[in-house]
């Protein structure tokens, strides 16, 4: 049944894309042999305007040259691979400038809650349906999971615009655990066990920083938790999961990333436990694109102050810096903002502006930390009071350990004020913006909790540029997923899930935005002497697109193709192997089916709009099936 699914919906696709170009693999992964790269657009990103080059020579993980075709062969020597680009684009390695890569593993193994297009989760009887199966799909030999987990429920895309409550959840089980984490990461939704494994009680104080939501009676927990009163109960979760599940997770967020060009990956709020992780498939040699890893600072004091920073990759993996987290997500009505929200979470009063995760001691005593070490600094900020509370701790720590390169970073910014850019600016806070939220919440920001003239300002990246501001672009995977595509065309288009324009002012341009998450994020990352630009002596990064997105209609930047991730010389991704591997487990079904064989591989390979995430998800569980 599942396979047939994955049929329909994949020739649905093909229906409707029988022109899609059919793509191969450009490289080997023989690192140490010279290459050179031609016949198609080889775009540099060296400069404020785009620059092109015929021919890129590349050995030994580095880039030999740019220029000439003719040059880049002699340069290349005896022997090199002559790579035919065939009219695709070349460009620099994405680079990740926030994103959880763990956690886009979790994503990938967690019941699909997503709403559409990229999963079912419209209300709240689809959600246990949704449950139910995962749990059913996971039960081996008659055991079943111990936790029932699902990521991703909106409510804003549910019907009834509400949380699902313990009650609802229980129809899924009442003797196991259910826990539904919200697409922000800021709230969850649990049944009446995971209340009583957590001893939430109608006696419990909301934690600080967090809020254990209430029944009519103002006492007794509903089943919705946020911030800190969901994430006590995550981290319990994760850390009790074992070494193989860890490994697993850890791989298939790599794998999440590639598929979409990133050759540098943030873990961006590490546990030790993750960390653990990353070190140990590090030294087994199984990491093969760069992470880049952010310690939760208020738990990981101790550990900076022993371990510091890395200024180099060893087997992939670094400690890049360290992460606070200063305040929750508009979409979840927990971003901490100086005015109110439009529409109040129920039971709230109109005055309410949700609430930041730490006093303004307790921050500029994390951020002192940081600056006085010398470690590179990631501050969640969504909210413009939370990007105030940073903004006084940033200027406090600089008039104490004095002015150094310390390139701060501002984690959303969404809301960040035009006022405070300025400050921002002066500071060198840089900006991390967060466009994709157009796409998936415009419209619930404009209708719900910002209002219109807010709603249009967010990620306001187009003022930054008129400011003079270096600023990035992410997707905070599993958020958002890890797609550089989608940063690239909300970024550009600013269009919602209806097709309203969120903000036209706040547009910036293909070439804006490829920079925001190639050069500008090897910036932030304090790593652009090696990567984010294609220059002879940087690491070979490459990735190759199906088309020019400085040659097409805005539009179409959605329907973009990563046809191949190559990191240091070494595929690390090809979207042509990726067909050809579900082709060949299909070829186990009995009796064969040539049709489904060409779905799936066209499931994987291909796109229409965001639909392929939710094709390939089908396309995932059916080769699992058949393995």
């Amino acid at each position: 049944m599942k396979y047939l699914l994955l049929c329909a919906t994949a020739c649905l696709l093909f229906a409707c894309n029988n022109n899609e170009t059919k793509v191969k693999s450009f490289t080997t992964n023989a690192a140490v042999q010279a290459a050179v790269y031609y016949n198609g657009d080889i775009l540099t990103m060296e400069g404020d305007t785009p620059q092109y080059a015929e021919a890129i020579a590349i050995k030994d993980g580095k880039i030999l040259y740019l220029g000439s075709k003719e040059k880049a062969m002699k340069m290349a020597g005896s022997g090199h691979r002559m790579v035919d680009l065939q009219g695709h684009t070349l460009l620099p390695g994405f680079i990740d400038a926030h994103g959880h890569a763990f956690g886009a593993g979790f994503q990938k193994a967690a019941a699909n809650l997503l709403p559409p297009p990229d999963g079912e989760g419209t209300d709240i009887p689809v959600l246990v349906r949704v449950l139910k199966k995962w749990n059913t799909d996971n039960t081996i030999n008659g055991k079943a999971p111990a936790w029932i987990v699902g990521f991703g429920y909106d409510e804003s895309q549910l019907k009834k615009k509400r949380h699902p409550t313990a009650t609802e959840l229980d129809q899924v089980s009442t003797t196991v655990p259910v826990l539904l984490l919200h697409q922000s990461g800021h709230l969850a939704a649990v049944n009446h066990k995971v209340l009583e494994l957590a001893n939430y009680t109608a006696e419990t104080p909301d934690p600080e920083g967090g809020i254990i939501r209430r029944e009519k009676d103002g006492k007794t927990p509903n089943g919705v938790l946020e911030e800190t009163a969901a994430m006590s109960i995550m981290f319990e979760l994760v850390g009790k999961l074992d070494a193989a599940t860890n490994d697993y997770l850890a791989l298939s967020g790599i794998d999440a990333y590639t598929r979409f060009g990133f050759t540098t990956i943030q873990e961006g709020a590490a546990s030790p436990n993750i960390y653990k992780t990353w070190l140990k498939l590090a030294q087994q040699g199984k990491v093969k694109a760069d992470i880049a890893i952010y310690p939760v600072l208020i738990a990981a004091r101790a550990f900076m102050l022993d371990h510091g920073i890395d200024t180099a990759y060893s087997g992939h993996v670094r400690i890049a810096g360290v992460k606070i987290v200063q305040d929750g997500s508009p979409q979840g009505k927990t971003a901490y903002l100086t005015q109110p929200y439009k529409v109040p979470p129920p039971g709230m009063p109109h005055s309410y502006r949700g609430y930041p995760t730490l006093k303004q001691q307790q921050l500029d005593s994390l951020i002192d930390l940081s600056f006085a070490n010398k470690w590179p600094l990631l501050v969640h900020c969504n909210g413009d009071a939370a990007a105030e509370m940073m903004i006084n701790g940033v200027s406090k720590a600089i008039r104490k350990n004095g002015a150094a390169d310390y390139r701060p970073v501002m984690i959303h910014a969404q809301t960040a004020r035009y006022d405070q850019l300025d400050q921002m600016k002066a500071l060198g806070i840089i900006p991390s913006f967060f466009s994709m939220h157009t796409y998936y919440w415009g419209d619930w920001h404009r209708d719900e909790t910002l209002g219109k003239e807010r709603a249009y300002r967010i990620s306001p990246a187009a003022t930054a540029i008129k400011k003079g501001m270096l600023y990035t672009e992410h997707h905070d995977a599993p958020v958002g997923l890890p797609s550089s595509i989608m940063i690239m065309a909300t970024a550009v288009n600013r269009t919602s899930r209806t097709g309203a324009v969120i903000g036209a002012d706040e547009k910036i341009s293909p070439y804006q935005a490829i920079c925001a998450i190639t050069k500008n994020a090897a910036y932030q990352h304090f790593e652009e002497n090696k990567k984010g630009t294609l220059k002879a002596g940087k690491l070979a990064d490459l990735v190759i697109l199906d088309k020019n997105p400085l040659k097409i209609p805005a539009p179409q930047l959605f329907k973009l193709q990563v046809l191949e991730t190559i990191k240091e010389g070494k595929t690390i991704y090809s979207a042509d192997s990726a067909r050809k591997k579900v082709v060949g487990n299909f070829k186990n079904i009995d009796p064969p089916d040539k049709g489904l064989q060409e779905a799936a591989a066209f499931a994987v390979g291909s796109r229409k709009g965001n639909q392929l995430v939710q094709v390939d998800r089908a396309a995932v569980q059916v080769v699992a099936g058949l393995n």
